[in-house]
């Protein structure tokens, strides 16, 4: 049977493998560091967690993370995003967050919820997403 690849194909088959295999490698990374947490506390107080490997793990960071007090864990987020609004008049009044697949949407839930809150200038004031898998 003849050979019919040329060396600079073998290499380049080569490398196309190469590369497909890291791709899915990083994938399976990805989709097992999926988890996120968002804590939040007084005055425009957070600590956020993301890309971690289980839920206590992000929880735990998230609080570690929060440098105000009263700081108390919102929401994890597994394969989406989350983000924190705060009313930019009074840090310490009102402020909303919220949790969707895709940031916008996300952001629009802590923007509305800030205000429903009585929020008059609320601003995003963290946002994370985690890995989508």
């Amino acid at each position: 049977m003849t050979d019919h690849f040329t060396p600079v194909m073998r290499a380049l088959v080569a490398a196309t493998l190469l590369l497909a295999t890291g791709t899915l490698m990083l994938a399976a990374v990805n989709a097992a560091r999926a988890t996120g947490a968002l804590a939040i506390g007084a005055c425009g107080a957070y600590g956020q967690a993301f890309d971690f490997r289980d839920t206590e793990d992000a929880r735990r960071s998230a609080l570690a993370n929060c440098s105000g007090r009263d700081c108390r864990i919102v929401t994890v987020v597994k394969h989406g995003c989350a983000a924190l609004a705060v009313d930019f008049v009074s840090g310490c009044g009102a402020h909303g967050w919220g949790t969707a697949a895709q940031l916008g949407r996300a952001q629009n839930v802590a923007l509305k919820d800030c205000y429903r809150e009585g929020g008059k200038e609320c601003v995003i004031r963290t946002f994370f997403c985690d890995a989508k898998g």
